[in-house]
């Protein structure tokens, strides 16, 4: 199946070029070559992203938190699988959820919309700095190693938010470490928004479009605009 130009808009992700004169999936970097660039950039920033991955956990374990933590998320073709950070919050942090949520409709409103709040109350002291910086998130090159998510794809959902979910591309894809959501104005797009940035990305799917997508990331960090 060929998707012409005049089908998709020429610009995304914002202002990010997307596609080329015409795509063709199934095509050999979404077979094969995706694959091996997540491999080869895994590797190849090993010799960074490790040493710091464990400074963080010691500094983390210094204070007294468990630094590391894994939770259920929606993989290709809906499988779920174990994606690792660095702690951000509290080990309780569904209880003081639910018990912040019953307690404050305007929160409850927000969480509805975002599944995410501006002020949340599970993050823990420093947590913030992390998030901010994306840096809870570079245990997640070990599930792009071992191939349960890519460099580049949709945001992973958590399990209870596939019934909000209102595309029908990410279970063709890898979650990503990072992608067009990420890199978007994610702080203030609503839940429902990740479905347009899903399926721009499954039909401009390339090795430009990653590309691109990883330098924009490392704007978004920069910036510390994370979330």
């Amino acid at each position: 199946m060929t998707i012409h130009s005049k089908d998709v808009a020429d610009t995304g992700y914002s202002n990010i070029p997307v596609m080329p004169a015409s795509v063709n999936y199934p095509g050999f970097y979404r077979g094969v070559g995706k694959r091996i660039f997540d491999i080869t950039f895994v590797l190849l920033a090993a010799p960074f992203v490790v040493p710091l991955v464990l400074f963080l956990a010691a500094f983390l374990a210094c204070q007294g938190v468990t630094p590391f933590y894994r939770q259920d998320r929606v993989g290709k073709n809906g499988k779920a699988f174990k994606m690792l950070k660095l702690r951000t919050m509290v080990h309780d942090a569904e209880t003081v959820l639910k018990e912040h949520l019953a307690a404050n409709p305007e929160a409850r409103d927000e969480w509805d919309r975002n599944q995410k709040l501006r002020n949340d109350p599970r993050i823990i002291k420093f947590g913030s700095l992390l998030r901010k910086s994306s840096m809870d998130e570079l245990p997640q090159f070990w599930n792009v190693f071992v191939g349960e998510m890519s460099l580049i794809g949709p945001r992973p959902m958590m399990l209870n938010q596939k019934k909000l979910y209102t595309g029908k591309f990410y279970n063709s894809m890898r979650p990503g470490l990072s992608g067009p959501w990420q890199v978007s104005k994610r702080n203030q797009s609503l839940f429902a928004e990740r479905a347009f940035h899903d399926t721009e990305y499954w039909k401009s799917m390339s090795f430009s479009t990653d590309v691109t997508i990883l330098f924009r990331t490392i704007f978004v960090v920069l910036r510390g605009t994370g979330c």
